[in-house]
């Protein structure tokens, strides 16, 4: 997989970065890491990232009403990440998504696979 320019969307403070040193480790850049709704939709226009790992809730607000927001003005490939992603494919049939915890290797392969369905601009 080529480097990519990731927004890491995480309301734990502590999971963030250590997923934004994974994936610098990893050979990507991490353009910002964002805990909330706005805060994430604010990044995505700001950076334009290449890939979003999106924390499916953030405290009380929800990243995938984040990422509803952000495809509304661009497409960009996305992996959500939840300690209960059933609820959210349940929601979300065609995302992809990444059980609390994971595997740099599980990480990689839903990175890949998102970027595989995305849709082209």
């Amino acid at each position: 997989m080529k480097p990519l320019n990731v927004l890491v969307v995480e309301d734990d403070a502590l999971i963030g970065l250590l997923l934004g040193e994974l994936l610098v480790e990893m050979g990507h850049g991490v353009c910002a890491i964002e805990a909330t709704k706005s805060g994430a939709v604010a990044a995505a226009l700001l950076h334009q990232p290449d890939m979003m790992i999106v924390d499916a809730q953030l405290g009380d607000e929800s990243g995938v009403a984040a990422m509803e927001s952000i495809l509304l003005t661009r497409l960009v490939p996305h992996v959500f990440v939840s300690g209960n992603i059933l609820n959210v494919l349940t929601l979300c049939p065609d995302a992809v998504g990444l059980q609390k915890p994971y595997t740099e290797s599980a990480l990689v392969s839903a990175m890949e696979r998102a970027l595989a369905t995305a849709p082209s601009a």
